[in-house]
């Protein structure tokens, strides 16, 4: 039985920051014979050419209420080999910025097509281009975080949830082997998160600035038949809607430890731009459900007609102008792996094509992690008016953007993978059970993904405190 009793319905309104807001993009497309292997079953060492130029986007949020600002990057770069060459990055960003380190994030989109963000090593085909490479991205990056402050406008960053389907889960039982071992790759069976947060940036006028993907899903579509340096699916999700909306469009990576494209490992580039294109064709359906920029949707009466029919009507809404950054960081356990030393000695010795590159691999990790018992993973949170950033430089399994998202049910929570650095992936406790992938890829032992949910829910707890 209905009650008779009703209130007033509350109005709708988009998660909102209003300040300052610069974007700013430049090409950092690596050359032509460069290093861009990524791929353990790769027969090739060096790019032969480019399917889509390789991009940094910086955005750059500045309030009243605030005496710092924010400075979020976007490169469609790989992965950093190993974390001390990324800190070094960020001492120079800091030092040119004189800004704290809980104030700059630099997030990769993760393509798999690229070269990689590693050592100068002129032993390695194409090796010889890197330094060179690794200056411009240099360079660019700090010329891009000038160019958003400078062309800064005074707007609206708005976040609007929508649905993508690009997503599958890729932890596949193997149905050849019957000890139980785990493959990488689609799992038809289980379903996948596919939530997609929108953020849209327009100015004074509501002419839009620019617009923010943060999805959860491996780019993985291009793969060891690939020769070519490309953002993979981001590149296309770009273009189209850049098309579309005529401003800049910025990538944030979700937590997508097992989530990946159903159809990938391919060489063809147009597979890559297909997948951009549902995502760019998802988001754009969330751009286009949003309300007018500080607008609200609020209930006004009934005219009768021949029903009584509800009026909703557009009004003006304050809108947050808070900023606030937090930098925390939790222990984690480490498994008890050889020293970098030794596992270096293995590579040497090792003529597995394949093998060779999980060896390199696994003495980058080391030696980033050092050889203790523990690591001290450092996590960085955003509070952007009425939306919260939270992210690290692991790959967490979707598990931790579905938990924080639960557990904060009135904010819009936007979770990130593999910021400020690059070390390894986070399963939850019972895979470890299982002969799968993430879970002996990980120098993080079991455990370690709930220690980092927990820190992440104070983080965020710190950032919403008045």
């Amino acid at each position: 039985m209905r009650s008779s009793m009703s209130q007033t319905p509350r109005p709708f309104s988009h998660p909102s920051f209003a300040g300052r807001i610069g974007v700013a993009r430049l090409d950092i497309t690596p050359p032509v014979g460069i290093y861009a292997r990524n791929w353990g079953a790769a027969k090739h060492d060096i790019a032969e050419s480019v399917h889509r130029p390789i991009t940094l986007t910086a955005m750059t949020l500045t309030s009243p209420s605030r005496d710092r600002p924010l400075v979020f990057i976007d490169g469609d770069l790989g992965w950093w080999r190993p974390l001390s060459l990324f800190r070094e990055f960020q001492a120079d960003l800091l030092r040119e910025f004189k800004a704290d380190s809980s104030d700059v994030i630099f997030g990769l989109s993760h393509t798999h097509a690229g070269a990689p963000l590693m050592k100068p090593d002129p032993e390695l085909p194409g090796g010889d281009l890197v330094r060179a490479w690794l200056e411009k991205v240099r360079q660019s990056t700090l010329a891009a975080v000038r160019q958003a402050f400078d062309s800064a406008v005074d707007g609206t960053l708005d976040w609007h949830v929508g649905r993508c389907a690009l997503a599958s889960v890729r932890d596949l039982p193997d149905p050849a082997d019957a000890d139980g071992r785990y493959i990488c790759g689609y799992n038809p069976d289980v379903p996948a998160d596919d939530t997609l947060l929108v953020g849209r940036v327009t100015d004074a006028s509501g002419k839009p600035v620019a617009t923010v993907v943060n999805y959860a899903c491996h780019p993985t579509t291009l793969a060891w038949d690939n020769t070519a340096i490309s953002p993979d699916y981001v590149g296309a999700m770009r273009a189209t809607m850049e098309q579309v909306t005529g401003a800049p469009a910025m990538f944030m990576l979700g937590a997508c430890g097992e989530l990946s494209p159903r159809y990938q490992y391919v060489g063809d580039g147009e597979v890559a731009d297909r997948h951009g294109r549902q995502l760019a064709f998802a988001a754009l359906a969330a751009l286009n459900d949003m309300e007018p920029p500080a607008m609200q949707l609020a209930y006004q009466g009934v005219v009768e007609s021949g029903a009584p029919l509800a009026i909703w009507k557009h009004e003006p809404r304050e809108v947050s102008p808070v900023l606030k950054s937090v930098e925390s960081s939790v222990d984690l356990p480490l498994k008890d792996w050889p020293s970098a030393d030794e596992l270096e000695e293995q590579r040497l010795a090792c003529d597995d094509r394949a093998l060779e590159e999980r060896l390199r691999r696994r003495r980058d990790i080391r030696r980033a992690l050092g050889d203790g018992a523990t690591f001290s993973l450092p996590i960085w949170a955003w509070r952007m008016g009425d939306a919260v950033l939270v992210g690290t430089c692991c790959e967490p399994y979707s598990f931790l953007q579905q938990e924080l998202r639960r557990r904060f049910p009135d904010r819009t929570v936007l979770v990130l993978n593999l910021i400020n650095g690059t070390t390894g992936y986070l399963p939850p406790s019972d895979l470890y059970d299982l002969n799968i992938y993430q879970a002996w890829q990980t120098p993080f032992d079991r455990g370690s993904l709930e220690l980092v949910v927990e820190a992440m829910t104070d983080a965020i707890r710190q950032v919403l405190s008045d």
